[in-house]
């Protein structure tokens, strides 16, 4: 029986459907090591089904450089520098790009944003994010977006008239669980890894991606997603809020961003994976079986310069994303890592391998080679898992990120997931999204706004039904 990768892809909306039916529309801006995207989404409140209206993307290396009288508070996984103006500034014009394109006005039609970004590992702190979250308000307001719609409301009179009825928020309020998923607290109350917002992201927007697909990806459940850095979180079957008792953390798309780098295609400092499989066609399946053994032995020489573990105790930044190990053990959450070497240390050994590929085999088996290492990083993430006792009976996996659902990786995480025995049909309970980030940006904006669709509920357990009545009974306490 062949395993069939359940991918999930948005199916399109009229301009003339969003101003005539009840679509709640969000925009999420997410400022990424390599990428800065606004996404804006269109949720039917009628069917609870999100569809995505567009996508600007810009390469975040492109934002301009700072002016001196500016304050550099963070550069990139390449080093790129940041001040909170240049930040803005370039939120601000992606967006506008963005709503122009849809023809939607940023006071009337856009009724919510979720702000994020993946921009944690050249930080010294996990409080340093704040400064950044301020950057990328910043630009949402200079592009015009009016403050509440970037802030929980207070009542069901903050929330516009159109909406209203479709809000609990007389029943159940806002109390930081995101499709039925408590995040971690840390006993200081810092986070206890610097990401953990893109993973909360991440998550809740699988969750909802889920609905196109077969899939009951609701608690207990493990999200992946593979940027440039690596997040996601583990979740467990506790109603009606579910606890999160993994996260992930370290490198994930600067993995194959390093190995193209020896290609000498991209820059050698900047470039990307990204801008090379964009024009790139994909391997024959001749050219995979003649060249099989050599694709395999590559990618165990790459596997070998990466580290998979429990993060452990002793480390405050792993895979150079800023963690706090000590603080995830007293709540009872455990840190799985993606390193290469210690905080990127080997990333020039991946590059040579890359470069060798390159100049033996060229371009389509370097890209072959990436695929069977992602995939080899998603059953090893997996593995940790599940020796850690994570891993439950019932337990689904989503994967997002474009260095988890690109080229062949679908096909060879379900094969490898297979070998692992974790469940019959494995592919049954696997699930691959485009965009989870900003797809959970419209789940978080619906959670702000207690706008449910009972019927096609988010949360709760596999297979249960909707906690809402739960969710109100928990709040009268």
């Amino acid at each position: 029986m062949a395993l069939k990768p359940r991918i999930t892809e948005s199916p399109q909306v009229r301009l003339i459907d969003l101003k005539s039916k009840p679509f709640f529309i969000v925009a999420s801006l997410e400022v990424g090591n390599t990428t800065t995207k606004s996404i804006l989404t269109a949720t039917n409140m009628d069917t609870g089904r999100t569809h995505i209206i567009n996508k600007v993307v810009r390469m975040t290396r492109d934002v301009r450089p700072p002016r001196p009288e500016e304050t550099v508070f963070g550069k990139t996984l390449t080093g790129v520098e940041l001040t909170r103006e240049a930040v803005a500034e370039l939120v601000r014009s992606t967006l506008t790009e963005s709503l122009e394109r849809a023809s939607l006005d940023v006071k009337t039609d856009l009724n919510f944003v979720v702000r994020s970004t993946g921009v944690v590992a050249g930080f010294d702190s996990p409080e340093e994010v704040g400064e950044f979250i301020k950057a990328l308000a910043d630009g949402c307001l200079m592009a015009g977006v009016p403050p509440k719609n970037m802030t929980p409301p207070m009542s069901i009179s903050n929330i516009s008239k159109k909406f209203q009825k479709y809000s609990k928020l007389e029943k159940v309020i806002f109390d930081g669980a995101v499709a039925g998923v408590l995040p971690p607290i840390g006993s200081t109350g810092v986070e206890i890894v610097a990401n953990e917002m893109e993973g909360e992201l991440a998550t809740a927007g699988i969750k909802e991606a889920a609905k196109l697909t077969d899939v009951d990806f609701r608690n207990p459940c493990i999200s992946i997603d593979f940027g440039t850095t690596l997040d996601g979180r583990i979740t467990n079957s506790d109603q009606p809020y579910a606890k999160t008792v993994g996260n992930f953390c370290g490198y994930a798309g600067a993995i194959p961003d390093a190995i193209i780098r020896g290609s000498k295609i991209v820059d050698s400092k900047v470039g990307t994976a990204l801008e090379v499989f964009e024009k790139q066609k994909p391997p024959s399946f001749l050219t995979l079986k003649m060249k099989a053994k050599a694709i395999e032995e590559y990618a165990r020489r790459i596997h070998e310069l990466i580290i998979i573990e429990k993060v452990p105790k002793d480390r405050k930044r792993y895979g150079s994303v800023p963690v706090r190990p000590d603080a995830a053990e007293q709540i009872g959450v455990t840190l799985i890592g993606c390193d290469v070497g210690k905080n990127g240390t080997d990333m020039g050994k991946l590059s040579a391998i890359g470069m060798e590929i390159c100049k033996t085999y060229g371009l389509q088996i370097v890209y072959a080679v990436i695929d069977e290492v992602m995939a080899g990083v998603v059953c090893r993430l997996i593995k940790v898992a599940k020796e850690e006792r994570l891993i439950f009976e019932d337990t689904t996996i989503g994967i997002t990120g474009r260095a988890g659902i690109t080229g062949n990786k679908p096909k060879l995480i379900l094969k490898c997931l297979e070998e692992m025995n974790l469940a019959p049909r494995i592919d049954e309970r696997v699930v691959f999204v485009d965009d989870g980030l900003a797809r959970g940006a419209a789940v978080m904006a619906r959670c702000m706004n207690s706008l449910g669709s009972p019927q096609n509920p988010l949360g709760g357990r596999h297979g249960g039904k909707c906690i809402l009545a739960q969710r109100i009974k928990l709040q009268e306490k």
